[in-house]
């Protein structure tokens, strides 16, 4: 009986947490826009080497989701951010020539650096433009650094992704 009783709290507790978790989601959602521009015609955002819609979208919905979240912390009050990629490009390639068994595993190595182009534009409470700009995100010594995610498939791209933020965004707010 207790069991029960502690199960249904916990499941209380959480469904009055979540709402919560959803209206902050909403918020950062609200001040960071994240768009691709034909992502069909992206240079590289393979799931696998033959590749799937499927795949594409769920690493372009991680970046976007991870974008959102971190860009929200280098906004002032009232400061909204919209970010268009142009062409990415995830670091490693699919080598099939491996093998077969090897034909949907990446390979990352110093020759397939990650890259992002991106258009961006950051506009104050009044609607007025702050800042805007074309990137061509690429980071040779990639392979050089140190990751605390390096169990992340996508960590190569959201370093890319935070130094771009620290970079255009310095005296805004740090997280």
């Amino acid at each position: 009986m207790k069991t029960y009783s502690l199960i249904l709290g916990a499941l209380v507790g959480l469904a009055a947490i979540n709402p919560a978790l959803a209206a902050e989601a909403a918020k950062t959602a609200a001040r960071v826009e994240v768009t691709f521009s034909s992502p069909d015609k992206f240079s590289d955002v393979r799931d696998t080497y033959t590749a799937s819609d499927q795949g594409r979208d769920g690493i372009l919905g991680q970046i976007r989701d991870y974008l959102v979240r971190r860009a929200d912390r280098y906004l002032s009050p009232g400061q909204k951010l919209s970010v268009t990629f142009t062409d990415i490009d995830l670091a490693g390639d699919f080598e099939p020539w491996r093998g077969s068994e090897s034909m949907d595993i990446r390979i990352v190595k110093d020759v397939y650096p990650p890259k992002m182009d991106l258009e961006f534009k950051l506009t104050g409470a009044d609607g007025a433009v702050l800042r805007e700009g074309k990137r061509q995100l690429r980071d040779l010594a990639f392979m050089l650094k140190l990751s605390i995610n390096r169990n992340d498939m996508l960590h190569f791209e959201k370093d890319l992704l935070d130094d771009w933020l620290k970079e255009d965004f310095p005296r805004a707010k740090s997280g």
